[in-house]
């Protein structure tokens, strides 16, 4: 049967387990194959000999190994199998030869090394020659991790972040308190250590390593550090997250190695996983811990949340809303805040705790593109409750209205009324963007401009409900004649919206019922659209009117001979 071909895939694979790392197991096949020159020259066409037409024979498996001796190799040289356990420490030859004199040794792991070669020794020597290891707590490790690249290109240049990243090591042992830590009733570090810069702008998770290597120098020339490959590295963490490179070989064909040197050996490695399947008697154990754990776990959380799911009253509505003030663009002046509130229309109610106002912090703004924008990123929680009383047709109900108005502060404590503006609640569940556009009332001529650039201060309105129809209106029709307005800027709401109602899970008559009630407020939300778009028209229209008005009657006169009048 052929063997598989080479395997390509040198990427790394993630494994989570459950059980001690302890008991990981790695089997590592190495095998030298033959010298690429060599290969070079048994692949060459030897010259026709023979009657002409006859077929050459095929190059076996045989003219291959016919030339042990060519290469410098003894036959029980050419291959070698290691099982490897976790943080297991297997000596390479170059490691042999500098511990086992005492003089060499400079650290109290350097001298740990040179007691357990002492006792290799005296047992009959160590048992692997090409496959060797480094662990957590070598030198190499540091090393490896210092010089490790970002990217596959050859002519990598580090950049500044992956240089400061190298400095940073991933280490369970001598884990001090960081300056952030302890630091807790700051909340901003004006000047910043290092180390609280890598402590806290990093991501830190601690990670144990561990690298198989490969001593695939000549015979006779073992122990020199240029022949040192690494096959596979093995990081584990904290939360049992296993990470292998190159992964399990498993179906996939040998890894390869070509070995620069005098001659340019090829070598081939397997990967393999053997760990001890765990038995029968101890999964079910587990199984039953897990199930116990889960158990109370569950029980626990019961006992935070309550046995009983709260539920709204029959034919009432239940709205949840998170929203964040996103941001507030295209004003005037700088350093803006927001004031807020929710006005609860007939059949709606809210929570005693519930707060229905709200102020943002006061916030700069920066400049993007043609607006200066001010991010506040301020979120918001409102519930309230909405019961039909009076089910007619005829009966529009209202749904909820966020009024807004935005402010500027500067450094001498001067307000100044950038805008005011309303958005309506959506009627649908799920998650809603919404832009709202604002305008401020103004006085004719320049004074109040000047009042308001140097001492602060400008036209307000006395009810915000005044954005829209107020809801203390009880007349036909809302005249706004002779109010002065100006457009600012705009404010930007995000919204995730939740509803509840036993209409929900009932029949299916209460379902329709309050279907319709959605609807209704639905098409009120339309309607509130409509009113919108109308109320700009009217104050284009205004304005149209003002600048007919302001221009020469000579010029009116042609133009209302020309054009028709609306």
């Amino acid at each position: 049967m052929a063997e598989p071909g080479w395997s390509t895939d040198v990427g790394g694979a993630v494994y989570r387990s459950r059980d001690p790392v302890r008991n990981l197991r790695v089997r590592v096949h190495v095998q030298r194959v033959t010298s690429t020159s060599l290969l070079l020259q048994q692949l060459q066409p030897p010259p026709p000999s023979g009657p002409r037409g006859q077929e050459q024979e095929l190059i076996g498996l045989a003219p291959l190994r016919s030339h042990p001796a060519a290469s410098g190799y003894r036959p029980d040289d050419e291959e070698e199998e290691a099982v490897i356990g976790w943080q297991e420490k297997l000596f390479s030859q170059f490691e042999v030869d500098l511990y086992q004199h005492e003089s060499a040794c400079q650290t109290p792991l350097d001298r740990q090394y040179h007691q357990e070669i002492l006792k290799l020794e005296k047992s009959g020597g160590r048992k692997n020659h090409r496959i060797f290891t480094y662990t957590d707590h070598d030198r190499f490790t540091n090393l490896e991790e210092h010089c490790q690249k970002v990217t596959s290109s050859v002519q990598e240049v580090p950049s500044y972040l992956a240089k400061r990243m190298a400095n940073l090591r991933r280490r369970r042992q001598d884990r001090r308190p960081a300056e952030g830590s302890v630091l807790k009733s700051r909340v901003i570090t004006w000047e910043p250590s290092e180390e609280f810069i890598k402590n806290n702008h990093v991501i830190n998770t601690p990670v144990q390593t561990m690298y198989i290597m490969g001593d695939l120098g000549p015979y006779g020339k073992l122990g020199q550090r240029e022949y040192e490959h690494v096959l596979c590295t093995i990081k584990v963490d904290n939360n049992g997250v296993i990470t292998v490179k190159p992964d399990f070989t498993g179906t996939k064909g040998a890894y390869r190695i070509e070995v620069d040197g005098e001659k340019r050996e090829l070598w081939k490695y397997i990967l393999e996983n053997a760990s001890a399947p765990v038995q029968r008697e101890e999964e079910e154990r587990e199984q039953r811990m897990f199930r116990d754990l889960y158990s109370r776990h569950k029980e626990y959380l019961n006992g935070l949340v309550g046995s009983d799911f709260e539920t709204t009253l029959p034919g009432a509505l239940r709205l949840f809303v998170n929203g964040e003030i996103v941001s507030a663009q295209g004003y005037e002046y700088d350093h803006l805040y927001v004031h807020f509130f929710l006005e609860l229309p007939s059949c709606w109610s809210s929570p005693a705790f519930q707060q229905l106002s709200g102020v943002t912090q006061t916030c700069a703004t920066k400049t993007l593109g043609m607006d200066n924008v001010a991010y506040f990123s301020y979120p918001f929680t409102l519930e309230m409750f909405f019961t039909q009383e009076d089910e007619s047709e005829g009966c529009l109900p209202q749904w909820p209205v966020i009024y807004f108005e935005v402010l500027s502060l500067d450094y001498w404590q001067r307000y100044r009324v950038e805008g005011y503006g309303s958005i309506v609640l959506p009627a649908t569940p799920g998650f809603h963007t919404l832009t709202a556009p604002t305008w401020r009332p103004i006085e004719l001529g320049t004074v109040s401009e000047l009042r308001r650039f140097f001492i602060g201060g400008s036209p307000e309105l006395e009810d915000m409900t005044y954005v829209r129809v107020p809801g203390t209106f009880k007349g036909e029709r809302l005249s706004r004649f002779g109010f002065c307005t100006e457009t600012t800027g705009s404010v930007t709401f995000r919204l995730h919206c939740l509803q509840q109602s036993r209409a929900f899970l009932e029949s299916s008559a209460l379902r329709k019922r309050m279907q319709s009630v959605l609807d209704r407020l639905s098409g009120f939300s339309q309607q509130s659209s409509l009113l919108n778009v109308l109320e700009a028209f009217q104050r284009a229209r205004r304005r149209m009117q003002e600048a007919r008005e302001s221009l020469p009657q000579d010029l009116i006169c042609t133009s209302s001979s020309t054009v028709p009048q609306p």
